[in-house]
């Protein structure tokens, strides 16, 4: 049985941006030596939203990385029938190091996603600071890791499953909970 409850509209999620746009402002009293990385796929959208919202209330723009972390993951799954990982590739323009770098994904679940950005970050350079961004936290997590910004909080049981959807891959934007 599908019981998909919708939880973020596109206003809500929109509205969620703004206020993680404003909090990353606030905590790093602007953007001077401060970098965005989204963690593929859905992350790096929600980056370069926060970008915007960045550039529209502080005047600048933040520069704005994309992470894979494909090579980085604990349970490297193979994707293609020659049994390689499927690589995305990373693109980060800038150097991290020295830098305030924000992580940004759309679901914190377990922490192992974020564990991998954070490795595959530090074989880029040494951040002065990783903070991270989420849209939704859904707690169950196996590693320490606690987002700095969040949008919703969405205390959930291992049997349900939070799905999001973005304009740039699924045509609208949502966050919905089914049960698996």
């Amino acid at each position: 049985m599908d019981n998909k409850r919708i939880l973020l509209d596109d206003q809500a999620i929109r509205r969620a941006l703004t206020r993680i746009a404003h909090e990353i402002l606030e905590r790093n009293k602007g953007i001077e030596n401060t970098m965005l990385v989204g963690i593929k796929t859905r992350g790096i959208y929600l980056a370069e939203r926060l970008a915007e919202r960045i550039e529209q209330i502080e005047g600048s723009a933040i520069p704005v990385g994309e992470v894979d972390i494909t090579m980085y993951r604990d349970d490297l799954t193979y994707k293609n029938e020659d049994q390689d990982p499927l690589i995305k590739g990373t693109s980060i323009s800038k150097d991290v190091t020295d830098q305030k770098v924000i992580l940004v994904d759309d679901v914190l679940y377990t922490g192992r996603t974020v564990r991998a950005a954070m490795d595959a970050l530090m074989d880029l350079g040494r951040p002065s600071q990783i903070q991270l961004a989420v849209l939704v936290d859904r707690g169950h997590r196996e590693l320490p890791i606690r987002p700095d910004y969040v949008g919703k909080n969405l205390p959930t049981s291992s049997e349900e499953i939070i799905e999001v959807a973005l304009t740039e891959v699924d045509e609208f934007d949502q966050v919905s909970i089914t049960q698996s």
